[in-house]
């Protein structure tokens, strides 16, 4: 059940990622011409054909790992993933799905395969949320000079690039902070809160390091804050939830 409904997760991200490769071609032509529609890789009509046979396959997947409640999350999934490419991406609202999608990932694989979600989870959706937030901000930081230059929009560029920092460190030191303070309530040793303590220094510390420089350098900020994130998120669960 499990491999199954990680398989449908890949399917879905892929059939949201080929969307929003269609949905952005007009502008990638200008700005991004190594992509591959308007590097001349792909059509746009087959690149719609591969979205809708990922989406198809997402649902089945989920259908065959988990029944109704498995149709349901993915239905979910699309749908976030299409009010992104569709309608939120290039608006200064363009952090809101990652903010509901990024706790949706583990409720869809927990709930998915347990038919239930453990109390542990009251900690790790609202730091979700707020970890999703603090990506997207992160992320539109570092395309913020390319996205006034197309014209387009980005919470970062509706915060301003100080403001912009400043959100997206608060909220990663939240998602540390919570993470950290909630594991001895969750029954766990010292030991253990000390080394996912450790794990969160390396979000928060890429978070910091976002600040000034180049998009270059902010670039590769958010990648190592994404990891950060995504360490942190492993190691709380393998203490909490295990």
């Amino acid at each position: 059940m499990a491999v199954g409904l990680g398989l449908a997760m890949v399917a879905l991200q892929a059939g949201i990622g080929a969307t929003n490769d269609v949905v952005d071609a007009p502008r990638d032509a200008g700005h991004k011409p190594g992509k591959p529609i308007p590097a001349g890789l792909i059509a746009r009509r087959t690149a719609l054909s591969v979205s809708a046979g990922a989406f198809a396959l997402g649902v089945a997947l989920s259908l065959a790992a988990a029944g109704g409640r498995g149709v349901a999350l993915a239905a979910l999934v699309i749908a976030i993933g299409l009010a992104y490419d569709l309608r939120l991406k290039g608006t200064a609202w363009s952090w809101l799905p990652f903010a509901v999608g990024i706790p949706v990932l583990p409720v869809f694989g927990w709930l998915g395969a347990t038919g239930g979600l453990p109390s542990a989870f009251v900690v790790l959706v609202p730091a979700a949320v707020a970890a999703g937030a603090a990506l997207a901000i992160g992320n539109a930081m570092a395309d913020i000079e390319r996205d006034r230059d197309a014209g387009s929009g980005s919470v970062a560029l509706a915060l301003g690039s100080e403001r912009a920092w400043l959100a997206q460190l608060v909220l990663v030191f939240v998602v540390a902070l919570a993470a950290v303070a909630s594991l001895p309530w969750l029954g766990a040793s010292v030991a253990e809160s000390g080394a996912v303590a450790l794990v969160a220094l390396l979000p928060v510390g890429a978070a910091v390091a976002a600040h000034g420089g180049g998009a270059g350098r902010r670039e590769r900020a958010w990648e190592l804050e994404a990891v950060g994130i995504a360490a942190l998120g492993i190691a709380w669960v393998l203490v909490a939830l295990t």
